[in-house]
């Protein structure tokens, strides 16, 4: 017994003492802050008004003495009175001094808010004042469970006064709460709101009334589901009406008493109108309640609460009834427009300046847009939406409703909650994505419908077939979205920059979005006149909508203006391939992008160059989609002269017009790109008639010839002084690094493909039987002639290595045709490797080299070339190396003697000739 005894007694010292210090600390807290008070009012000088008076009227009457001694005596007695005011003007200088004080005041608590950080509560404040308070409230609940499931074991008393006694002791904490509240001293429920005394009896009360309910039906049945069901909710919408008192967590209490009460009580026959009606309810009294304290935790739950019991209802229900949960959601969407959080958050961003538009400003612009002030209501009521809609789309049940109608009421709903608030961001953006959703699952899932008149089911056929349902869907989503994007652009977007231009993507692309995911799973893929017309439409609204914001002469509205201009092309070539295909299409879709080139000579909108880049591009997907235009099997084996030319012909053409046309245009990159995709197609269109003509009238995957390959070649050498000349004419960096790039690109060819790949010498293939006019003179010396005359042409336009590199190449081209000319002489018209080599032919190989290395080096001196005359000494090297290396070993007799005196009878030579040019030309 000594033991337990010294426990109780140390305990009980360590509560005093806890107490004590409890109490000093707060005592030494209240003269500290008393203290710093009166320092501030001192600070602030509540006397100096009256002293500053005084002072200054002592020095006016003085001044006013030495300057005229001989005053009347009228002005000596207003100096005398300004020196001695009245009572009345000393009662409002302090008036006025209190004034001043209590704004200083304000003030230097402002300061001090700003600039000294949060300091953190200490282990005492959370231990003594907000732990305790929590566990106590918590005892208490425990204990009156305790005290009723003693008396249960011990049956001291019956259940129904067990029950009225466990309903009284509830009834007594909230009324403690209430009394406690209304002695509470402010400074402490200030500070301590999350921990208030009175809160958190008021809160016990209520989990004891909602325990006594529940046992009083579901383990005594002393009252029926319905007296029950009453009765929770009465307890549950009481504490939401108490929590305007206690606060925002005893109303959290009520919200969580509210949603769970249907949960509590069973029944079956469960009135799906009374369970969402209560639960609607609930949802309105929390949102009240939130209005007027101005909390956005409790009706965040309430939205995620609501939500869930929608998606619950739909997952585990076999025959569902629609309207009752889809009206609970509209009542939802409703309330949450106009009720709370309504027009409370609903104020435009805060200005920035020109300067400031940095892309750290704009990404942090960005993420303020997702932020706003009311992100948990927005994002919550947003998912609480549209993740049942979605669900109605997946039910395995029965539904008395078409999804398609729940859903576009829901999305709709939602998109206007969306276009009615500058903060409304995510509910616009989630009604977007789960409208194209939406249309995207319905087409993938079967859905049984029933009706419910006189309980007669009559079943209708799956979604897959309700073609009509679902069009109607997509296109009318479409249309609600265009609607809710114009309407806040007209009366919120001048003041949401960032917003403005959200709502103008939406209405720009997802209605296109909608269109074509219509079209594509629904529609009539050969001619669709409905889709078409729709497009048709959703385009000139578009157009027209970009003209009314470019009347309405406002900055603000030139990004969202080109959006919606971009967005008309995406609606026109919605209706161009509803009603087109194959070469049509291809070439209306560069016609359609050429007339919003023309309309740069009535409106200088800086999208319309690119709609036409745009248009191009998607040309080329077309032209990668399908390389033939009308299809393999339609493409006749004319030469030039076939569906290919137009094809790509027309698009090039009014590509290049529309480079030419805006070459004076002020956005430069808008004008390069398009001069750059102007003349990629011009060069595909061009390489593609030549590939069709050179591969039998085919289009195919077949690797080229070295004829074909030779063409490819001529023609890049070919493009990269077209480009050359362009750039001389209009500089332009598209056309300067095109060129280069171009000519790179030859230089590549020439490695890969005419050296190794393509060279007769390894696959063997005939050279024709002409002696010149063969196969080595369009694979290799003209391609080496067009690189001489390239690098020539670009001698001090472009740089020296480039310059350089162009003449190695074309040296090379030069050096392989003299080669295998020869190979050619001795061998005949195959010259493949297996047929080995001859003596003479080795003889000749040394002459041929060394003759093009002269040449080389004359050409060198003449031109004053450096690259050539290094590349004749590289020949000449070889030359040398091949006759010590080869030609002593295989050539025999006077064929060796030969090789060896004109080896050394040219080298001397050159070296004679290098003499004379170093001689005549200064070092570098």
């Amino acid at each position: 017994m000594e033991i337990p005894l010294l426990i109780l007694a140390v305990i009980a010292a360590f509560i005093y003492t806890l107490v004590a210090s409890i109490r000093n600390s707060s005592r030494i807290k209240s003269l500290e802050r008393e203290v710093v008070s009166l320092k501030r009012l001192m600070a602030a000088g509540v006397a100096a008004p009256v002293a500053a008076q005084a002072e200054t009227a002592d020095s006016a009457q003085k001044a006013d003495f030495d300057a005229e001694e001989e005053s009347a005596a009228s002005e000596e007695d207003a100096a005398f009175q300004a020196e001695h005011p009245s009572e009345a003007e000393v009662a409002a200088a302090m008036a006025e001094a209190e004034d001043l004080a209590s704004k200083e005041e304000e003030r230097v608590l402002a300061r001090e808010a700003a600039s000294t950080p949060a300091t953190k509560e200490s282990f005492e404040s959370l231990l003594g004042a907000r732990w305790a308070v929590w566990a106590g409230g918590l005892a208490l609940a425990l204990g009156g469970i305790f005290l009723v499931k003693y008396s249960i074991e011990a049956g001291l008393l019956s259940p129904a006064v067990r029950l009225s006694l466990a309903a009284i002791f509830g009834l007594v904490l909230g009324l403690a709460g209430e009394a406690i509240r209304r002695k509470a001293v402010p400074s402490i429920a200030t500070t301590y709101a999350n921990a208030m005394i009175p809160g958190v009896l008021t809160a016990a009360g209520a989990l004891t009334l909602f325990g006594v309910v529940y046992a009083a039906y579901g383990i005594y049945d002393y009252i029926g589901s319905g007296t029950a069901f009453i009765l929770l909710g009465l307890v549950a919408f009481a504490t939401i009406g108490l929590s305007l008192l206690h606060g925002q967590a005893l109303a959290g209490l009520g919200l969580l008493g509210s949603m769970l009460t249907p949960a509590l009580i069973s029944s079956e026959t469960p009135n799906i109108w009374a369970l969402f009606v209560f639960l609607t309810i609930s949802w309105l009294a929390t949102a009240a309640a939130a209005r007027r304290q101005g909390w956005t935790v409790v009706p965040s739950l309430a939205n995620a609460g609501l939500g869930l019991w929608v998606l619950g209802y739909i997952a585990f229900s076999e025959t569902i009834s629609a309207e009752p949960p889809t009206l609970s959601l509209l009542v939802m969407l409703a309330g949450t427009l106009f009720l709370w959080p309504g027009r409370h958050f609903d104020t435009p961003p805060a200005e920035e300046s020109e300067a400031s538009t940095t892309p750290e400003r704009r990404a942090i612009r960005a993420m303020r847009l997702l932020l706003r002030p009311s992100l948990a209501i927005s994002l919550t009521v947003s998912m609480a939406v549209i993740l049942p809609a979605i669900g109605f789309l997946f039910t395995d049940g029965s539904i008395d409703t078409h999804p398609a109608l729940i859903v576009s009421a829901l999305i709709a709903t939602l998109a206007a909650l969306g276009a009615a608030r500058h903060n409304a961001v995510w509910p616009a953006i989630i009604a977007a994505l789960g409208a194209q959703a939406a249309v995207s699952l319905m087409s993938r899932q079967g859905i049984d419908f029933i009706g419910l008149i006189n309980d007669t089911a009559v079943t209708l056929p799956p979604v897959g077939t309700g073609y009509t349902a679902a069009i109607a869907m997509a296109l009318g989503l479409g249309a609600i979205l265009l609607l809710c994007g114009f309407s806040f652009l007209k009366r919120k977007g001048a003041d949401d920059p960032d917003f403005a231009q959200l709502w103008a993507g939406i209405a720009a692309l997802f209605p296109v979005w909608l269109g074509t995911a219509s079209f594509v799973e629904y529609g009539n893929l050969g001619r669709d006149w409905l889709h078409a017309t729709y497009g048709l439409g959703l385009g000139l609204v578009l157009i027209a909508g970009a003209e009314w914001l470019h009347r309405q002469n406002n900055e603000v509205y030139r990004k969202p203006l080109n959006i919606l201009v971009l967005g008309s092309f995406a609606a026109f070539a919605l209706c161009l391939h509803t009603l087109t295909e194959g070469l049509a299409t291809t070439v209306l879709l560069s016609v359609i992008g050429f007339g919003y080139v023309l309309a740069t000579r009535h409106r200088n909108w800086d999208i319309l160059p690119w709609v036409m880049a745009v248009a191009s591009v998607a040309v080329l997907g077309r032209i990668a989609w399908e390389p033939t235009i009308v299809g393999p099997q339609n493409l006749g084996p004319t030469p030039v002269f076939n569906a290919l030319l137009p094809g790509y012909g027309i698009p090039a053409l009014l590509a290049i017009v529309s480079a030419w046309m805006l070459r004076d245009w002020p956005n430069f990159r808008a004008k390069n790109f398009l001069q750059a995709i102007a003349s990629v197609m011009g060069l595909l269109a061009i390489a593609i008639l030549i590939r069709h003509a050179m591969n039998g009238g085919t289009l195919n995957d077949s690797v080229p010839t070295l004829g074909e390959q030779s063409i490819y070649t001529l023609l890049t050498i070919g493009f990269s002084g077209v480009l050359m000349t362009l750039d001389l004419k209009s500089p332009s960096p598209v056309f300067r690094y095109g060129s280069m790039i171009a000519g790179v690109i030859a230089v590549i060819n020439v490695l890969t493909m005419h050296f190794f790949t393509l060279n007769p010498y390894f696959t063997g293939e005939n050279t024709g039987r002409i002696p010149f006019l063969n196969l080595l003179l369009i694979g290799y010396l003209l391609p080496a002639l067009a690189y001489g005359g390239l690098a020539w042409y670009a001698r001090g336009k472009r740089p020296a290595a480039y310059v350089s590199l162009l003449a190695v190449a074309g040296a090379a081209l030069g050096f392989a045709w003299a080669t295998l000319s020869v190979r050619r002489f001795w061998q005949g018209e195959n010259i493949a490797d297996w047929k080995g080599f001859l003596q003479g032919e080795t003889y000749s190989y040394s002459v041929v080299w060394l003759l093009i290395g002269v040449l080389l080096l004359v050409l060198g001196s003449r031109f004053n070339a450096r690259s050539l005359r290094l590349a004749s000494a590289a020949f000449v090297l070889i030359s040398v190396a091949k006759a010590f290396l080869i030609d002593m070993s295989n050539l025999e007799g006077v064929l060796r003697a030969l090789s060896f005196i004109g080896l050394g009878a040219v080298l001397i030579g050159i070296g004679l000739f290098y003499q004379k040019i170093l001689t005549r030309k200064p070092q570098a």
